[in-house]
């Protein structure tokens, strides 16, 4: 069958044209194609550990300071919001997520993570927000943490 002969249907035409049909089709690409770029890029157990294990690793949020994470031997980590106090505990996967738990918080906090040219992303997603951490820089160095609060 010929389409060349095919006459548009009214107000299509001018539809596509105004760019908002395209707007509409290349968005729903994009969304349709997410969960599997999404599932592509999150690192696993193996790749998280060998990337982080040794090292501190400190993250910033929209353009601050967020806080330090110092990855141990057998996934255990110590946390910072940078203040001098930290929280020790693990990590392991479930489900292509990489959850912490931690001594004074004992409900896992769920993270995805990217490795991108610019270092490690971290996403946590809830039913109410997201958060979006990157890497701003890591070191060899342990993380500093005071001592315990006596007496308080």
């Amino acid at each position: 069958m010929a389409l060349r002969h095919m006459k548009p249907v009214a107000g299509c035409n001018s539809l596509w044209h105004s760019g908002a049909m395209k707007r509409i089709v290349i968005s729903l690409g994009l969304i349709l194609s997410a969960p599997a770029l999404y599932a592509q890029d999150t690192m696993g157990a193996a790749a998280f550990d060998t990337y982080t294990q040794g090292k501190t690793f400190y993250y910033g949020a929209q353009g601050t300071a967020y806080g330090a994470e110092e990855y141990l031997p057998n996934q255990r980590v110590k946390w910072s919001f940078l203040d001098g106090e930290c929280q020790e505990g693990y990590w392991y996967e479930d489900d292509g997520l990489i959850c912490f738990v931690y001594d004074h918080r004992p409900d896992p906090q769920c993270w995805s993570f990217f490795k991108t040219a610019g270092g490690l992303v971290a996403r946590f997603l809830t039913a109410t927000s997201e958060t979006e951490l990157y890497e701003v820089e890591q070191s060899d160095a342990p993380l500093e943490c005071k001592g315990p609060r006596i007496g308080v």
